[in-house]
C-alpha cells in the first residue's frame, strides 16, 4: 500500500512536470544538442541510436505514467459526479454506475438525453414566442 502512495505521488508530479514550458525546453535543448553533435559524429548511425533510443524510452514510460495518473483523475472525478447524482434528490440514480453499462445502453441513455434536450429547447422557443425573455426583448 506504502509503494503504491509513493507511486501515485512521483506519478503525479512527474506527469505535471513533464507537461510544464521548462520540460519543453529541456527536451528541445536535448534535441539541439543533439542536432548540433550531428556533424561531429558526421551523421553516423550511433548518433541517430543515441535519439531514438532516447526517446523510446521516454516514451514508453510516459505512456504509463500520464496514464496511471489519467486513471487516478478519472476515478476522482467519477466519485465527485457520482455524489452530485447522489446528493440531488430530482436525479436519476440509473446514472450513478453508468461507466459499468456497455455501448449499447449508453447510447440508448445518450439518445434518450438528446431528446429531452430537444424538447427542452422547443418549449423554451414557443415560451419565448409567447412571452420573450428580458435579456432578449427589443423595444422597438
Amino acid at each position: 500500500m506504502r509503494s503504491s502512495h509513493a507511486f501515485n505521488k512521483m506519478a503525479s508530479k512527474v506527469a505535471r512536470s513533464a507537461g510544464s514550458l521548462t520540460a519543453f525546453l529541456a527536451a528541445l535543448g536535448v534535441i539541439i544538442v543533439w542536432a548540433a553533435t550531428g556533424p561531429v559524429f558526421h551523421f553516423n548511425d550511433t548518433w541517430q541510436l543515441v535519439i531514438n533510443t532516447g526517446t523510446t524510452i521516454v516514451t514508453f514510460l510516459m505512456v504509463f505514467l500520464i496514464q496511471h495518473t489519467q486513471n487516478v483523475d478519472s476515478a476522482a472525478l467519477q466519485i465527485k459526479l457520482d455524489e452530485l447524482i447522489r446528493a440531488t434528490q430530482e436525479a436519476n440514480n440509473e446514472l450513478l454506475n453508468l461507466e459499468e453499462l456497455d455501448d449499447d445502453r449508453l447510447e440508448e441513455i445518450r439518445s434518450r438525453y438528446e431528446a429531452l434536450a430537444e424538447t427542452a429547447a422547443a418549449a423554451l422557443a414557443k415560451k419565448d414566442q409567447c412571452m420573450p425573455r428580458a435579456d432578449t426583448d427589443h423595444p422597438a
